[in-house]
């Protein structure tokens, strides 16, 4: 935002050099990017953060420096004066004593523009600007173009509320319709570019077509030009998401648009339009049409915020007079409704939509009582965080999975429709369609991590990159046809190591969290992953995600040249049951022994259910069981059976085991899996 000094001392009487004013507010706030001297005025470029809007205008900045330097702001009352003629010329019609009876506005989507308000002068003469306006202009890089367009960007670098001039005449039907644009619907902008545009965007319309895209540009068929004389002031309101959407999605951002993203002051649009209609009264003549067309809801009155006095001492270390405070909220335009010794009850202005909370009327007292009046030495009352349980958990999450080789990734919340559809394994309700895609063609809310990851590992593998160990936490959104979509923080990774790696990584995961529950494996089909390795994982009666190696039709739907695995978990799940209380566990200090075996098993025979039996024969002496490999030998076996080699570590606690002690143990658990599986020693 670049501020005319001039100009500025117009609405405030401004006794500090340029160079104070620019100390001041880059103290409250305002960052100053450079100042040029430009003639006797001086050029004062400000950044202007996103939740300050009000002060993308003069009367904003001045407004800040009223309330910083303790002056008196100034504005004009835009007062209206309305003539009447019985007609303009010998061709026109008789001026209405009604607005309305004169034209008309429609607003098919409030939504998306919430307030329009138009008026009409007639016989007004396009011509050039006052110089006085025309040197302000070029002093803040805005274009000189005409007196009525540019009285127009005047009054919105001068309240920061954009407006548009209609040439009258050429409106067809002299109507004005608020509404969605058509599907591919043509519009050329004053730009003289042709756009196409979408639903999704406002357009203002005549009876006949599109004659500006609303809060972005005006449209070339009605720009004002020489032969004007008879101007419509649009002056309205537009909802901020979908103005940054269109300007985004065309490409064409403007000066209007910039304001609109940001949103603007509701009071401020009448004001606006009288302010405009008067310069065009006084600078280019004409007769004003008796009236205004506003079309909105009424405005509803703000919620009041009640100011702790003592939360001044215990936010920001000192004590702030309460006169001072008072002060200071009334010159930023807040509404006194109660003042006791205690507290202040006040009514925050609506340029200021950043003013909801008690704490953001102390950040105000602070900043204009000024931060450099704090001292270093200040006491403000500190006390420890605590991390939540969940942030617990998460550490321990990338901790783990950094630790066994993979690299967090971070992708898109949305995906395309196609990749919403590849894997879906927590819910079959639809995703949730985003009205604006963050990303061509991506506009669906994910349902599962795991797409997001398999194309990261297709990039990579493009790459020629060796290893591709990926992994991600994030939440997805999980709809339900009754109730509020379900944001479910969730686990994911990607593994060209193969199934038993991730089934370690969530084995070392339960560890990790001292979750002693034992994992339970049940089968799981899915079109994507083979089924000899696909899984639903379970602790308990609990869902907890989903493993799998991916099939031939999985590598291809996602263009893999490699194999790949996939591993998906509810982190909540794990959360809830995790313990994170260290606790000391003193190790054995005697010596381990280890055993091998290989049983013929039948084919339906589960490795989980059998290396559950196990655990149980061996008792508290078994430390480790580890799976070797899975064989299968037709002509001694039979087609129905396979052969399991396994191993099993032991440990006493309290004496050195003995090779019959681990022969002894060793032929429970064979006893145990033949009489439970129908297992027989291989010898």
């Amino acid at each position: 935002m670049i501020v005319s000094w001039n100009w500025l001392n117009e609405f405030v009487p401004l006794k500090a050099t340029p160079a104070e004013l620019v100390e001041r507010l880059m103290m409250a706030g305002l960052n100053h990017e450079g100042t040029e001297q430009l003639g006797s005025d001086h050029a004062i470029d400000l950044e202007i953060t996103s939740n300050r809007p009000d002060c993308l205008g003069h009367i904003g900045i001045a407004r800040e420096a009223a309330a910083l330097f303790g002056l008196q702001l100034h504005y004009s009352d835009a007062e209206l004066r309305h003539k009447k003629s019985e007609a303009h010329d010998d061709q026109t019609p008789r001026i209405a004593e009604d607005l309305k009876v004169y034209s008309s506005v429609d607003v098919a989507c409030p939504e998306l523009c919430p307030r329009y308000t138009a008026r009409v002068i007639r016989g007004v003469k396009v011509g050039s600007s006052p110089s006085q306006m025309a040197v302000r202009l070029a002093t803040i890089g805005q274009p000189v173009i005409n007196n009525i367009v540019d009285i127009t960007n005047y009054v919105m670098m001068e309240c920061g509320q954009p407006l548009h001039a209609f040439d009258f005449q050429k409106l067809s039907g002299r109507k004005i319709i608020v509404r969605r644009a058509k599907a591919g619907e043509p519009f050329q902008a004053i730009d003289h570019k042709t756009y196409t545009l979408d639903p999704e965007m406002c357009v203002i319309a005549d009876a006949e077509r599109p004659v500006a895209l609303g809060g972005v540009m005006g449209g070339a068929d009605t720009e004002v030009s020489p032969k004007t004389t008879d101007v419509l002031i649009e002056a309205a309101q537009f909802a901020p998401m979908s103005i940054r959407a269109t300007a985004r999605k065309l490409k064409l951002h403007s000066t209007s648009s910039y304001r609109f993203e940001r949103g603007t002051d509701p009071e401020m649009v009448d004001w606006a339009s009288r302010r405009a209609c008067e310069l065009i009264l006084k600078h280019a003549g004409g007769e004003l049409v008796e009236g205004v067309i506003d079309v909105g809801p009424p405005r509803s009155r703000r919620q009041s915020i009640t100011l702790r006095l003592a939360q001044l001492k215990r936010i920001i270390g000192i004590d702030v007079p309460p006169e001072a405070v008072r002060k200071i909220l009334l010159a930023l335009g807040c509404l006194e409704q109660s003042v006791v010794t205690t507290e202040i009850i006040t009514v925050p202005p609506t340029w200021r939509r950043d003013l909801e909370r008690e704490i953001d009327l102390v950040e105000e007292v602070a900043r204009v009582h000024g931060y450099d009046k704090i001292p270093e030495d200040a006491s403000v009352p500190m006390v420890a965080s605590h991390r939540p349980d969940s942030d617990r958990v998460l550490a321990k999450v990338r901790q783990v999975l950094t630790a066994a080789g993979h690299d967090e990734a971070m992708t898109a919340s949305v995906v395309s429709e196609k990749w919403s559809d590849a894997f879906s394994p927590w819910t079959d309700s639809p995703p949730l369609v985003a009205n604006t895609p963050m990303l061509e063609g991506a506009d669906r809310l994910r349902r599962s991590l795991v797409p997001s990851l398999l194309d990261a590992r297709r990039i990579n593998e493009s790459l020629s990159n060796p290893t591709i160990e990926l992994f991600e936490t994030a939440r997805i959104y999980l709809s339900n046809s009754s109730e509020l979509p379900r944001e479910q923080l969730t686990l994911a990774a990607v593994s060209g190591r193969g199934f038993l790696h991730l089934k370690g990584i969530v084995e070392a995961l339960l560890t990790a969290l001292h979750i002693e529950q034992p994992l339970q494996l049940a089968d799981f089909r899915h079109s994507m992953l083979s089924g000899d390795c696909a899984n639903e994982i379970k602790l308990g009666d609990e869902q907890l995600g989903f493993l799998g190696e991916l099939s031939a039709a999985g590598l291809k739907a996602f263009s893999l040249r490699g194999p790949a695995s996939i591993l998906e978990i509810n982190v909540s799940a794990l959360a809830k049951r995790a313990n994170l209380i260290p606790a000391y566990t003193p190790r054995s200090p005697y010596p381990t022994i280890t055993r091998d075996l290989n049983l013929i098993v039948a084919e339906s025979v589960r490795w989980s259910d059998l290396a559950a039996t196990v655990r149980t024969a061996a008792g508290p002496s078994l430390e480790r069981l580890e799976y070797l490999d899975i064989y299968r030998d037709l002509q001694k076996d039979g087609p129905d059976n396979k052969r399991l080699h396994f191993s099993f570590t032991f440990r006493a606690a309290d004496r050195t085991l003995t090779g019959p002690d681990a022969d002894a143990l060793r032929d429970s658990i064979v006893a145990a899996c033949q009489q439970q599986h129908g297992a027989k020693l291989l010898t």
